[in-house]
């Protein structure tokens, strides 16, 4: 009896998982907004030191737009989860943590790019906020691959083979992260942050997976 108790696995709902994630996602977009600070003004120079901080106004809009881009897939994957493990909750946690360092790399960028600092700080900067975002990608690939392993937790609606492809999709952006980061350490910095602005575009739209965009003409039942 003892080892049958021990052998059973904790299972709760995902209420307090899907609370705690959105605080921790509400600070750190508190976080980033701290990076929009006014530049030293001199007297009829103030639209000209404005544009001089173009860099970090593209910093922010990247990485805010990576939040909006993970609180869509967030939402979407607890949509179809029906309980969470321990496994589950630690899996979650590595997402966090890995999101909750965005701001350190957006303010390196802000900083190493605004300034004009010579070569190779800023090329330095945009591989760290590369490798930053990769590692984004790599905690989800990991949360969507407990999820394909374990379909006891999603929703009866839920294929089973769904967070297969999420985890696919998960690899394929660390792969890009990876390669913009390439680009902007290669030839121009601020090409690299287009790239980041156009990634967490597309995963927003796709956050219901493939097979959910109106294309497919399908979507997802609802969560009772």
């Amino acid at each position: 009896m003892a080892r049958s108790r021990y052998e059973e696995v904790p299972r709760s709902d995902t209420g307090r998982a899907e609370a705690f994630s959105d605080g921790v996602l509400a600070i750190v977009v508190t976080l980033l907004v701290l990076h929009l600070k006014p530049p030293p003004i001199e007297a009829g120079h103030l639209p000209a030191q404005l544009l001089h901080q173009w860099p970090t106004y593209l910093a922010y809009v990247a990485s805010y737009l990576y939040i909006a881009a993970f609180w869509l897939n967030h939402k979407a994957a607890f949509q179809r989860i029906k309980v969470m493990t321990r496994g589950l909750h630690w899996a979650n946690l590595g997402v966090l943590f890995s999101t909750a360092l965005l701001p350190w790399p957006t303010a390196l960028v802000s900083e190493a790019v605004a300034e004009a600092n010579p070569p190779p700080d800023d090329r330095v900067a945009v591989g760290l906020y590369a490798i930053i975002g990769a590692m984004l990608w790599v905690s989800w690939m990991i949360f969507f691959h407990v999820l394909f392993r374990h379909p006891e937790l999603l929703e009866d609606s839920v294929e089973e083979t769904f967070f297969l492809g999420e985890r696919l999709r998960a690899f394929a952006g660390a792969l890009l992260y990876a390669a913009a980061g390439l680009v902007g350490v290669l030839t121009i910095p601020a090409l690299a942050f287009a790239i980041f602005v156009l990634l967490p575009l597309f995963y927003g739209i796709t956050s219901h997976g493939y097979a959910q965009l109106p294309v497919f003409g399908r979507r997802l039942p609802p969560k009772h």
